[in-house]
């Protein structure tokens, strides 16, 4: 390895986990990069450079922060060779492999090649001529005051459901513990290649999400009737869509990669993140 990229939450305090990074680099000979606008903060040994040149110039992302951080890290990994590791600065970090105090240990662990390397799903929504993508999740949202989403979900050209609702969330299997867990749809293991179509709050009668085939094609259009509704990528507004407008949306498998330690499973993290119980009706295991 001879450069690592930093990806630094930009509130957080990530100093402890940089100078772990940058004690780390400094015994191997490895380059730290980090975005220069947001290492100048620091007054650390990083080299700054642009996001474009942390994505092309680096070995491995090293993702300081929460989940918001580990999508960006994940959005400049699109394409490139690095993969990401999370590094967890927050509360819930569902997405990030580590907490700070285990940061020594995991590099180490990268330096042993004893890691692997998951590709993750993205999905790519077209919105009036403009290509944006997401790792977590696309949804078209109410806007308050401006009516509800009527919402068709067109599934190879074909008219398949339509939907009253809230919002209609398209996630990958990386969003589906996000809004669209929310919205009561499935957890899904990131060794699915899939999208699931959920909506938030159904007013219609038929209520239940749809999963989709990275194969098929989507599209959500807006019906009649429709209020104004936001295009929310990966939490973030990236545009309005109105009535008679359509989205169309192309899963793309392999986008990034994560690196995993074999520490925990996605099942455990999942459990313990979302603070899954049994039914009372089930007696505790010994």
């Amino acid at each position: 390895m001879h450069s690592a990229g930093l990806v630094l939450h930009p509130k957080r305090d990530s100093a402890p986990a940089v100078e772990a990074v940058l004690g780390w680099a400094a015994n191997r000979g490895i380059k730290i990069l980090g975005i220069a606008e947001e290492i100048v903060r620091l007054d650390c040994k990083a080299v700054g450079v642009s996001a474009e040149e942390l994505a092309t110039q680096s070995d491995l992302l090293v993702s300081l922060g929460g989940d918001g951080t580990m999508l960006r890290a994940m959005r400049l990994a699109d394409g490139q060779r690095a993969p990401v590791l999370g590094v967890n600065l927050g509360k819930l970090g569902f997405l990030a492999e580590v907490d700070v105090p285990d940061l020594p240990g995991a590099l180490s662990m990268i330096d042993a090649h004893e890691f692997t390397v998951e590709p993750r799903l993205a999905v790519d929504a077209v919105i009036g001529g403009r290509t944006v993508t997401a790792f977590n999740d696309v949804a078209v949202v109410r806007v308050p005051g401006d009516g509800g989403a009527l919402v068709a979900v067109r599934v190879n050209e074909e008219q398949f459901v339509s939907y009253a609702a809230d919002a209609v969330i398209v996630a990958t299997p990386t969003g589906s513990t996000a809004y669209s867990f929310s919205a009561g749809g499935p957890i899904t293991s990131p060794a699915v290649e899939a999208l699931l179509v959920t909506p938030a709050a159904p007013h219609s009668a038929y209520g239940r999400g749809v999963v989709l085939s990275v194969h098929d094609t989507l599209a959500l259009e807006l019906l009649p009737g429709s209020g104004r509704l936001a295009v929310e990528v990966d939490g973030i507004v990236e545009g309005y869509v109105e009535p008679g407008e359509r989205i169309e949306l192309c899963a793309r498998p392999s986008a990034a990669r994560v690196v995993r330690l074999g520490l925990t499973t996605f099942f455990q993290r999942a459990r313990r993140k979302l603070r899954l119980s049994d039914s009372a009706e089930i007696a505790p295991s010994s």
